[in-house]
C-alpha cells in the first residue's frame, strides 16, 4: 500500500526585494494570489496528498482568510503559524502533523506556483522508495568558484540546481528536525544530509520561485502558454 502524503507549503515573505507592499505570496498572478496557484497544485486530486499545512507570519492570517474566502473557499488545507526562518516555520509545519505516525511530506515554497504536477509526483514517489528526495535542474549557464586570488572554473555537469518540493519520510524529517538549527542549513535536504542520502529528481525549469518582479512577469508569460 503507498504511504499516506502530506504537504507543508512555507509562506513566510515580506515583499522586500519585490518592492510591491504586501507580501509576494499575495500578488496577483493571472487575477489570483500567487499563494492559491501555489496551493491547488498539492490540492490535485491525482497526488493524493490527505492534508495540507500553509504556513504563514501570524500578522498575515486575516489577509490570507479574506483571500481564501474570495477566490477559493472549497480549498481546504490548515494553517498554522511559522518561526522567524524558514527552518522554524518548517518546524512548525511538522507539529501540526503531530498525530500522523507514517507517511511521506512534501516541504515547498508558497511562492513556487508554477511546479508540474508531474514533478510534484515524481519526487514524491522517489521519497517513498528512498527516503529522501528533492527537485533540481542542471545548471544552464558556466559556473565559476570564488578563491582568495580570483576565480575557477567549475564543472556544471556535477552541479544542480535545487528546487522544490522537496520530500522526506515523516520520521525521517521529524528526527532531522530535532537538531539545533544551524547557519548551513538553506533548505530541508540539507538538515536531512547528514541522517540520510538525498535522491533527486528531475525538476523543471518552469518551477520557478517568486522573488522579484521580473520573476512575476515570467510566471505570467509561462502561465499563457500552458
Amino acid at each position: 500500500m503507498p504511504l499516506p502524503r502530506f504537504a507543508i507549503i512555507v509562506a513566510g515573505g515580506t515583499g522586500t526585494r519585490m518592492g510591491a507592499g504586501r507580501p509576494k505570496q499575495f500578488l496577483k498572478l493571472q487575477n489570483e494570489p500567487v499563494l492559491l496557484h501555489t496551493l491547488r497544485r498539492f490540492a490535485a486530486p491525482a497526488l493524493g496528498v490527505q492534508r495540507l499545512v500553509l504556513v504563514l507570519p501570524a500578522d498575515q492570517f486575516d489577509v490570507w482568510q479574506e483571500l481564501h474566502a474570495q477566490y477559493a473557499p472549497e480549498l481546504q488545507h490548515e494553517v498554522v503559524a511559522g518561526g522567524a526562518t524558514r527552518w522554524a516555520s518548517v518546524r512548525q509545519g511538522l507539529l501540526q502533523l503531530g498525530e500522523q505516525t507514517e507517511g511521506v511530506v512534501a516541504v515547498h515554497d508558497g511562492v513556487r506556483p508554477l511546479t508540474p504536477l508531474s514533478v510534484i509526483e515524481n519526487t514524491y514517489a522517489a521519497a517513498e522508495q528512498h527516503g529522501a528526495a528533492i527537485a533540481a535542474v542542471p545548471p544552464k549557464d558556466s559556473v565559476r568558484g570564488l578563491s582568495a586570488t580570483g576565480s575557477y572554473a567549475l564543472d556544471r555537469s556535477r552541479l544542480r540546481l535545487v528546487q522544490t518540493p522537496q520530500c522526506f519520510e515523516l520520521g525521517l524529517l521529524r528526527r532531522a528536525y530535532q537538531m539545533p538549527e544551524l547557519p548551513t542549513f538553506t533548505d530541508d535536504a540539507s538538515v536531512v544530509e547528514d541522517l540520510h542520502p538525498i535522491q533527486l529528481v528531475q525538476g523543471d525549469y518552469c518551477n520557478i520561485k517568486i522573488t522579484t518582479p521580473d520573476d512575476l512577469l515570467l510566471a505570467e508569460a509561462l502561465l499563457r502558454h500552458t
